[in-house]
């Protein structure tokens, strides 16, 4: 035992020496662009509540009426008890809101891509991977025992050849819609294509996607104008639906396989209902108009125009995801720090998270932001240039 605790040890401090080590960061109060972190108020960049709902008086309002309704826990698994009335009406309304037959519940995304992904594929069967997928996709790919094949980030010409030559009898490609970490977004009309013209599927993770893209944010394959029965959707409710929780959404009859043999699914105590009222608030709200993306965009297209002149690049995005490449860990670091001090957090991502040689500050936008907090950012990072760029 005095062996393994000396060499986990060994290893935080080379992480710590790699500027490597993650810290949690203690938040008091209630999300939004104003934050107490550690006891200090900051303007924050950092979330993804990309359009300011987790505080919303309406999604409040509906919690509180579910759980006067329903209770706190749903106290067990969807197949036994634990399937309440309010959800069976807010996967109905998700698959309305995404234009899909049907729609099951799941209670966070990485449950329900490890999930979905071990029960259509197995021994005998390929996935096909983007290689900047999200860490849910890649260990879900991995426990299927199903061969894995990863593609270069967006190489359609590479899935294409690898799908041509594979004589699988099921074909999964697995991807992001929004890459996490970049910003960028898949290319949709391609794989949705690929998928028609080999026989095989696309599961398509729209966590950062859904809500914020698309109309009335009804999520990235609307944006392009695309559906195909071929699409396995999953949607998360925790980001710009300002909740908690995942959905997947598509063929019926997948739906109901899924239902039967998703294991994350099947044997996992069912979310708490008041969650769900709180999440038909929010489709409430995102059906009423698109005035939250609209200045999504245009904060967007503010903070893309006032860094343009900084010695590091924001990589091309129009999503509420900005990151900008600073390369360096230990800049990444200084720059985050520097941000603090003047009261502005964003955070420093860094391997293994995104690829060695490619740290950043990812910021993360917000309907809930105002022009004049995005100026504050811009004029704190150019501040920030002149210290550490010369």
């Amino acid at each position: 035992m005095g062996n393994l605790i000396d060499e986990i040890g060994g290893q935080l401090q080379q992480l710590q020496a790699q500027n490597l080590l993650r810290r949690r960061r203690i938040v008091d109060g209630p999300q939004g662009p104003l934050l107490n972190v550690d006891g200090e108020s900051y303007l924050a960049f950092c979330s993804n509540d990309y359009l300011g709902l987790a505080n919303h008086p309406a999604l409040i309002a509906a919690a509180r009426d579910g759980l006067d309704r329903f209770g706190v826990g749903a106290s067990a698994s969807a197949l036994i008890s634990g399937h309440s009335r309010v959800v069976e009406e807010l996967e109905a309304a998700l698959a309305a809101f995404v234009g899909m037959p049907r729609a099951l519940h799941f209670s966070s995304g990485y449950m329900a891509n490890m999930g979905v992904i071990q029960a259509l594929v197995g021994p005998g069967d390929t996935l096909f991977s983007d290689r900047l997928n999200h860490a849910c996709l890649i260990d879900g790919a991995r426990l299927s025992k199903a061969e894995f094949r990863v593609y270069a980030h967006g190489d359609m010409v590479q899935l294409e050849r690898r799908l041509a030559k594979n004589t699988s009898s099921r074909k999964l490609i697995l991807s992001d819609a929004v890459f996490s970490m970049d910003g960028d977004i898949a290319p949709l009309p391609e794989l949705v294509a690929l998928c028609e013209r080999y026989d095989a599927w696309l599961l398509l993770d729209d966590a950062h996607g859904f809500g914020v893209l698309g109309p009335q944010g009804r999520g990235s394959l609307a944006h392009f104008g695309l559906a195909s029965p071929r699409v396995l959707y999953m949607g998360t409710l925790g980001k710009a639906a300002g909740v908690a929780g995942a959905f997947v959404a598509g063929d019926a009859t997948l739906i109901e396989w899924l239902m039967q043999r998703a294991r994350t699914y099947v044997f996992t105590t069912a979310s708490p209902p008041l969650l769900a009222s709180a999440l038909l608030a929010t489709l409430a709200l995102l059906r009423a108009d698109d005035a939250r993306q609209r200045h999504l965009r245009k904060l967007i297209k503010q903070l893309q125009e006032g860094l343009a002149d900084l010695p590091w690049h924001l990589l091309p995005s129009e999503t509420a995801i900005q990151a900008l490449i600073v390369k360096d860990n230990k800049l990444a670091l200084d720059l985050m720090q520097g941000l603090r001090e003047h009261g502005i957090w964003v955070p420093a991502i860094r391997p293994p998270t995104v690829p060695k040689n490619t740290a950043r500050l990812r910021i993360s936008l917000s309907a809930a932001h105002t022009t004049e907090q995005v100026a504050r950012l811009i004029a704190a990072l150019k501040t920030l240039a002149v210290k550490h760029a010369g």
